[in-house]
């Protein structure tokens, strides 16, 4: 395809962008286990189970949560990246199948947003770890205190600092981020193992742990927790169950991805969260209340030199999560609004900025706001795009894609104007039914003006809106052909 002088001279085709080919996919079974190992051992995971502890779960129900919210989101991650190991494209590539080579831009959009929000979240807590690496050597400075819009200045400029340091990354590129990754592969799991250790020596064991009960009195009040944590733990990798065409399309085969993928997603995943399920427990018995941020528990050690190792492991292991998991792929879809002008540094520049026009330290000041006002919201519009795109890839198309078309402006992928209406409505439709709900968890609209189920559907987000999207294009699409 390099070779077609038509293809490669298109405004749709970059070098970034381009199927990889044969001969150059490397990428084996262990290799996406060990992927899914690296971007699980990541804060956010802590910080996802912690805090189901801090709302009441105890830890076998938080346990099982999450390891069925994985179960779950494994399904459309390897359903979707079965297009980019036969094909070699990535996900803006692959949206133009269903969305058209111009519609492409709106899932595309959407996705990079969601992941512009997690660089934030990601440098916030970067920039967290070296405020308490200063107040360790400086107690009388206050803990982080987020009341208003702004936290205090000097948090506000550490993340600053952590920031311009990410920034700095990228400008130096990606192969900058190479020795970070290695450092980070093995010390999140010494640190994990190491805090683990900690927690259940000065909990006295783990029966004190492990028998603490759960603050749910009936099995309503349970449910009524229980699934908008699943609907969060699902939306937390809704954004890679899209995009994961951006590694698989370095696949071997088909067997590499599925295998490593089943392999290293589930079980990293809820092995760390027993982690951070433990810790917080433990937590609750020596401090005499959960602390649900690891950030916020190490800045309460007695050892200077311990919170100091903590905090500059976990700041080194924030940056490089950082760089890996929230800068590649919305720098690739950036750079397909317009493939011969954005390359992936101005990408990055530009996710460093959305990140932090979305105050991210408002999102982790409370576990509602990560839980119910982060996590959930965005899987209300990702999982319509994943609807949308499998209903597309294996229902209408029979996982058949004519891939030149892919860049073409006048080809089958362009629809009548470079978008497909049927995607659009879909997408739409998917979204609709979740809003009533997401301005009720965001205090926008009283919860009494509207049916209490159409409310109760936003707990459900991601399963609505994958639901609705899929069928209704599904629908569309048979109508028009």
């Amino acid at each position: 395809m390099q070779e077609n002088p038509i293809i490669t001279s298109s405004s749709l085709y970059s070098e970034d962008l381009a199927p990889i080919a044969q001969n150059k996919r490397t990428w084996g079974t262990w290799n996406y286990a060990a992927l899914w190992i690296s971007m699980s051992l990541c804060i956010p995971t802590y910080t996802m189970a912690s805090s189901m502890i801090n709302k009441g779960m105890n830890w076998w129900q938080a346990i099982l949560t999450i390891f069925i919210g994985n179960a779950v989101v494994l399904v459309p991650m390897l359903l979707n990246g079965h297009a980019g190991a036969k094909y070699g494209i990535p996900f803006p590539v692959f949206a133009r199948a269903s969305f058209g080579t111009k519609g492409a831009n709106i899932p595309a959009m959407l996705r990079a947003v969601v992941a512009c929000g997690w660089f934030g979240i990601q440098t916030w807590i970067g920039g967290a770890s070296l405020y308490n690496l200063i107040r360790a050597w400086s107690p009388s400075l206050q803990e982080i205190n987020v009341t208003g819009l702004f936290p205090q200045p000097l948090p506000l400029l550490c993340f600053a600092i952590f920031w311009l340091l990410n920034m700095f990354i990228v400008y130096k590129g990606v192969e900058s981020i190479k020795k970070l990754l290695v450092f980070k592969a093995f010390f999140l799991p010494i640190a994990a193992i190491a805090l683990f250790c900690w927690a259940v020596v000065m909990a006295k064991g783990l029966g004190p742990i492990l028998e603490a009960p759960s603050k749910f009195t009936d099995t309503a009040s349970f449910f009524h927790f229980f699934f908008p944590a699943l609907t969060a733990v699902v939306g937390f990798w809704a954004t890679l169950s899209l995009n994961i065409p951006d590694f698989t399309r370095y696949a071997k085969n088909q067997e590499a991805q599925l295998k490593g993928q089943a392999i290293g997603l589930p079980t990293s995943m809820t092995l760390f969260a027993f982690v951070g399920v433990v810790v917080t427990s433990a937590s609750a018995i020596i401090y005499g209340s959960p602390e649900w941020d690891p950030v916020q528990l190490a800045s309460k050690f007695d050892s200077k030199l311990m919170v100091s190792f903590a905090m500059i492991g976990i700041v080194i292991s924030t940056l490089a999560t950082n760089i890996a998991a929230n800068i590649v792929s919305p720098a690739n879809d950036f750079a397909n609004l317009s493939p011969q002008k954005i390359s992936f540094k101005i990408g990055g520049y530009i996710t460093g900025i959305i990140g932090v026009l979305i105050f991210p330290w408002k999102l982790m000041a409370d576990p509602d706001g990560y839980i119910f006002t982060w996590l959930i919201a965005y899987s209300g519009l990702l999982g319509p795009i994943g609807g949308i795109m499998i209903a597309d890839y294996y229902f209408i198309r029979k996982q058949q894609l004519v891939v030149d078309d892919l860049y073409k402006h006048k080809g089958i992928y362009s629809f009548s104007n470079g978008f497909n209406n049927a995607a659009i409505i879909a997408l739409l439709l998917g979204i609709a039914p979740n809003i009533p709900g997401f301005l009720v968890a965001i205090k926008v609209m009283d919860a009494n003006t509207v049916a209490a189920w159409i409310v109760d559907l936003y707990h459900y987000a991601w399963f609505v809106g994958f639901s609705v999207s899929g069928f209704v294009y599904w629908l569309l699409m048979k109508k028009n052909k």
